[in-house]
């Protein structure tokens, strides 16, 4: 019997969850020699990571929107002259780590969100992009003529034949633009912003394990858990 794809991120990400709590954050850094000082309580890590996480959501509708739009009109015929620009616009975008596009947002966009946003789309429209030019590509020039031959308008055969066809391996590049919006946002903390890595960042400065430890396994979790949500809906998909 085969297990299902979401199972084995689920169970890693409900570990990572586990190995945040302040209890056993505890043991693992006493267990490596340092002390157990100063741990973030279980509702300041709930604070946190609802805030991350809704910070990292409305950077994954931002990344879908521009990454699966932009994908769309790369596919069509009347902007095949634009598709070579548009995809080294968003390959220019990735190639700046997400550190240094908050860094150089800070003077224009301030602190705490805006600079985090911008790095969230800067780093996701590439993989959004290609995937879903990928997925639009992929769908069979049958299905196509079969659509016009019933009078489907060029409209009507992108929303009621290709975007249905190829909507599970967009929900896949949307799978890894959530995991990799998750993981980002974590950097926000050195923009102001209130995420999981803010502890990581505070026990850095003071070195001190235990935040660390805390903050990076509540963001993994959240990457593997959302991972795991968007695996079960690609799957309900292709079904």
């Amino acid at each position: 019997m085969r297990l299902h794809p979401a199972l084995g991120p689920l169970l890693v990400g409900l570990a990572l969850a586990a190995l945040s709590h302040p209890g056993v954050a505890s043991v693992i850094a006493m267990s490596l020699g340092a002390p157990a000082r100063r741990p973030l309580s279980a509702t300041r890590l709930v604070e946190l990571g609802s805030h991350h996480l809704a910070l990292a959501s409305l950077g994954l509708a931002l990344v879908g929107s521009l990454g699966v739009g932009l994908g769309v009109v790369a596919t069509r015929r009347r902007a095949e002259r634009l598709r070579r620009t548009i995809d080294a616009a968003a390959a220019v975008a990735q190639a700046v780590p997400p550190v240094v596009v908050v860094a150089l947002a800070l003077p224009l966009l301030g602190f705490g969100g805006p600079p985090t946003l911008l790095a969230l789309v800067a780093y996701g429209i590439m993989p959004t992009l290609r995937s879903t030019v990928g997925a639009i590509e992929a769908v069979s020039p049958e299905a196509r003529e079969a659509g016009i031959a019933l009078g489907l308008t060029s409209r009507q055969v992108l929303t009621q034949v290709e975007l249905p066809l190829a909507g599970a391996g967009i929900l896949d590049a949307l799978r890894v633009a959530l995991v990799l919006s998750i993981a980002t946002t974590a950097v926000g903390a050195l923009a102001g912003a209130s995420t999981l890595g803010t502890p990581i960042v505070a026990g850095l400065q003071n070195q001190n394990l235990m935040p660390m430890l805390q903050g990076a396994g509540a963001t993994a979790a959240l990457a593997f858990l959302g991972d795991a949500l968007m695996l079960g809906a690609v799957a309900l998909l292709r079904r």
